[in-house]
């Protein structure tokens, strides 16, 4: 049964409830509440169900719909173990009877309880005698007795029986169609009839035809003859045929062997290369050599502080630019285009028509039908521009919901309409609540903490070149930065660690190789402590999201040493992968854990943000942003667009909208 229903306007007013129980653990505004921010806000409305999780108690399932010309939201909320076949039609019915009764302005509707009580009666049968319908084929499907090999049977006219062979034949039909089976596989083959049995009398003719094409061909009944390839393979090599081709051979290759071995090789030293030419003497050309001590090389000091300030406090300009209507926009709106495909020839008055039909207010609500032709153009833009197939289709199905029964403002056509929508729809995915990592840690050192951020993903994303961005960004906020080398894994993980904490000057924790990650992390965060640190970033090893172990070791150390904060680093370039990484990845987090199924919703570790790379190269294909925000629920918190340490900025969610829709 439904444990409650609202309708409340999209300004957040409560119109109508109803409570259908008193044991619930939680307030049931908490859910709602859920609801708009997660997917009414985000514009995740294309979600058929959204799942509630409650600190205390079991999980609900919240179904909804809207009535855009009006404003209103129709919320059905149930337990999630339940499986209610009602609740589409009763949402569907209840929002037709409560416009009826709908007043603006009006926020008092108690006299709607019987209409709701009589329709939720009505559903409720009508899903209970639909389902004894179902069960009854069933029950009649069962009380067929079954066949059993070896006996005759009568079904349809047709005989079931048992050949001479042993071999059951399930028809008169299916045995002809085996039949010309065996006949065509025995003409490709170049087998003959000669072997067939009596019973297989009936493809005679066609056999006879096959082994005249096959003789044709030069192949007798009996196949090719493999002896004539092999004799050919051997004249073509040029030997004798036999086993002496290959004994001649082996002695050819222990002769050449031991002419190789009586000749000492000269001894060859590497010489120091040279530098010459560019306009320099070779005096002047000193040793290209960079490593700790080498003569010549310059200090990392002076290297790190000619870099300057991190992007990442540079305000960026909005990408602006004005929408027009372009020619294939009203081909997509009007769908006029002639039989061949080509757009059709218009005059001077039909098109200074068309743009006027286009812009002009039209005096009904927008159907399906109306904006059907502008969200498939809008939904190839945004696959065009890198997002993924799967959050393309959700983020242009939410939007129509949203844009049905609206009506076009003065004007306003209708392909300007559904792209300020999207505008709208995109910016409320990525303008997530940031985390303000800056305060957070000032927070951990009022409590005497170091702030913990670990960093995971896939393999080859950057994920210790951009925690290094992080830590010169953070170096010049003034906050004291340790590095943990938890990447036990891959060979030289930790010397690169080592390398960026020389240049950087910040102290490394580090123990390293085929340890356990979690506890090398956990020393870090002590040895931070200890020696008051501010922040402890934690480098760990990349890993596929199909790879169990390693993830299970990842959830094994989020899981004990708690970090403040779990960074996703993806790259700018991934496209449909994105959705797959992250769901996996928050899967595995939640669900591979020691003690996950008895910690409960509260206490289960998932991704809370993202760092997206390598955002330089790739133009205007910024739709991995999307798909990763849209997928995981988690805000892009850095975004890195370059080779060194200054290259970090915070994602340009205008800038991001405008390329998607250009």
């Amino acid at each position: 049964m439904l444990d409650y229903f609202a309708i409340f306007t999209k300004g957040g007013a409560l119109l109508w409830t109803l409570q259908f129980t008193t044991a619930l653990k939680h307030n049931p505004i908490d859910a709602l509440n859920a609801l708009i921010r997660t997917c009414l806000l985000e514009g995740r409305s294309s979600d058929s169900i959204f799942t509630y999780a409650p600190k205390a108690g079991a999980a609900q399932s919240l179904k909804w719909t809207f009535h855009n010309g009006l404003g209103l939201v129709f919320v059905a909320v149930y337990q999630k173990t339940l499986s209610l076949l009602y609740v589409d039609e009763l949402l569907q019915r209840v929002k037709d009877a409560f416009t009826e009764q709908y007043t603006a302005g009006s926020y008092s509707y108690s006299h709607f309880n019987d209409s709701f009580a009589r329709i939720l009666r009505d559903c409720e049968v009508k899903a209970d005698a639909a389902r004894r319908a179902a069960a009854l084929p069933k029950a009649a499907a069962t009380a067929v007795p079954p066949v059993k090999p070896g006996v005759t049977a009568h079904i349809k006219g047709r005989t079931n029986g048992v050949t001479a062979k042993g071999q059951l034949n399930s028809s008169s039909e299916d045995s002809s169609d085996a039949d010309d089976t065996i006949a065509a596989v025995s003409a490709a083959n170049g087998v003959g009839s000669g072997g067939s049995s009596s019973g297989e009398g009936s493809a005679s003719a066609s056999d006879d035809d096959s082994a005249a094409a096959n003789g044709a061909n030069g192949v007798g009944e009996k196949g090719f003859d493999m002896t004539k390839l092999k004799a050919v393979s051997r004249k073509a090599m040029g030997g004798p045929p036999g086993r002496r081709t290959h004994a001649a051979a082996r002695r050819e290759v222990e002769k050449s062997s031991k002419d190789k071995d009586s000749k000492p090789s000269p001894q060859k030293t590497k010489k120091d290369r040279v530098w010459t030419g560019f306009g320099r003497k070779d005096e002047d050309v000193g040793r290209i050599d960079y490593t700790e001590g080498a003569p010549g090389g310059q200090t990392e000091a002076a290297a790190i502080d000619s870099l300057g300030a991190s992007r990442m406090e540079e305000e960026e300009a909005d990408y602006d630019d004005e929408y027009e209507i372009d020619e294939e926009e009203l081909r997509a709106v009007h769908g006029k285009v002639s039989a061949n495909g080509v757009p059709a020839k218009k005059g001077l008055l039909s098109s200074f028509m068309g743009q006027l039909a286009l812009r002009v207010v039209g005096s009904n609500a927008l159907t399906a039908e109306d904006i059907a032709p502008a969200l498939e153009d809008m939904k190839r833009k945004l696959m065009e521009r890198n997002v993924a197939e799967e959050i393309a289709g959700q983020v242009v199905d939410s939007v129509a919901q949203s844009l049905e029964g609206q009506k076009l403002s003065s004007f306003t056509g209708v392909g300007q309409f559904v792209r300020q929508a999207f505008e709208e729809a995109l910016s409320g995915i990525l303008n997530k609540r940031q985390v303000d990592v800056l305060h957070d840690i000032k927070r951990a050192r009022a409590r005497g903490k170091p702030y913990v951020v670990v960093f995971c993903g896939v393999n080859g994303v950057g994920k210790s070149t951009n925690l290094a961005k992080i830590a010169y960004w953070l170096g010049q906020q003034g906050c004291k930065v340790q590095l943990a080398a938890c990447d036990t894994f891959r060979a030289g993980a930790v010397e690169q660690l080592k390398t960026h904490a020389v240049r950087l000057g910040v102290p490394l924790y580090e123990r390293g190789y085929e340890k356990d990650p979690a506890k090398v992390a956990a020393e870090a965060i002590r040895v931070a402590q200890r020696d008051g640190r501010d922040v402890v970033l934690v480098d760990t090893a990349g890993r596929m999201q199909d790879n169990e172990p390693l993830m299970r070791a990842l959830s094994n150390l989020i899981a004990v040493n708690q970090p403040d904060l779990v960074l996703f680093v993806g790259e700018a370039l991934v496209g449909n992968d994105a959705v797959d990484q992250l769901v996996k990845f928050n899967r595995s987090l939640a669900d591979l854990a020691p003690g996950a199924a008895m910690a409960g919703n509260a206490k289960r570790r998932i991704i809370d943000g993202i760092v997206l790379t390598k955002f330089d190269t790739i133009d205007d294909k910024v739709g991995a942003a999307l798909s990763m925000v849209y997928a995981s629920g988690a805000p892009v918190m850095f975004v890195g667009c370059g080779q060194t340490y200054v290259d970090l900025k915070r994602l340009n969610v205008k800038s991001v909208v405008k390329s998607l829709l250009k």
